[in-house]
């Protein structure tokens, strides 16, 4: 059940026994239905979670519609880290477009990994770097391109998850509205089988 986990972890640093051990005690089971909400803008996140099925998004409401941030397939970490570290107020809400599987971890168990292995911060540090990555990535992306651009940046990055996201979600994820999503691709599409 934890093996993807463990090899996860494995391409960060040297696991012994007994941090692997205590990882498979601390990450628990939890299933999430489709369209069900890990955490939601405005309570607490309380844990962590990898993904071992399943694909989530991330949105925050702006001018009260829904404005899709980012995705989290399988073999991702998801959570509001922000929430999560500071114990404050969710400013976003992570939401399961499909069935989802994961392993889950509260606060206390994730701070006893930290104070009693010698890998736990560098596992910590390098899951928050990741995370920080995504989201430096997507905020210089809302403001570096126009529709367009922003939706060629969603096929290159999420080529492999395109299909299994709904479009008016794809659409949301670019800040435009579905009919103005499928003259986007319909353009594409022309361009790239009309002759050079």
């Amino acid at each position: 059940m934890h093996s993807k986990l463990l090899a996860t972890f494995r391409q960060i640093t040297q696991l012994d026994e007994e941090e692997e051990n205590l990882i498979c005690e601390s990450f628990k089971p939890m299933a999430l239905e489709k369209g069900a909400y890990f955490i939601k803008t405005g309570k607490i996140n309380t844990r962590l979670a990898f993904l071992q099925k399943g694909l989530v998004r991330y949105f925050v409401y702006k001018d009260e519609n829904e404005s899709t941030l980012e995705f989290t397939k399988e073999g991702g970490f998801i959570g509001e880290y922000q929430s999560f570290m500071n114990q404050s107020i969710s400013t976003q809400s992570i939401q399961a477009i499909e069935d989802c599987e994961m392993l889950s971890i509260d606060y206390h168990d994730l701070k006893k990994i930290y104070s009693s292995t010698k890998n736990g911060n560098l596992l910590g540090r390098a899951i928050i770097e990741h995370r920080y990555n995504i989201m430096i990535n997507q905020l210089l992306s809302v403001y570096k391109h126009g529709p367009e651009e922003r939706y060629k940046y969603f096929i290159t990055n999420y080529s492999d998850m395109a299909q299994r996201i709904p479009q008016y979600i794809i659409a949301s994820y670019i800040g435009i509205k579905p009919p103005s999503l499928s003259r986007i691709r319909k353009r594409m599409t022309g361009n790239i089988s009309s002759p050079g």
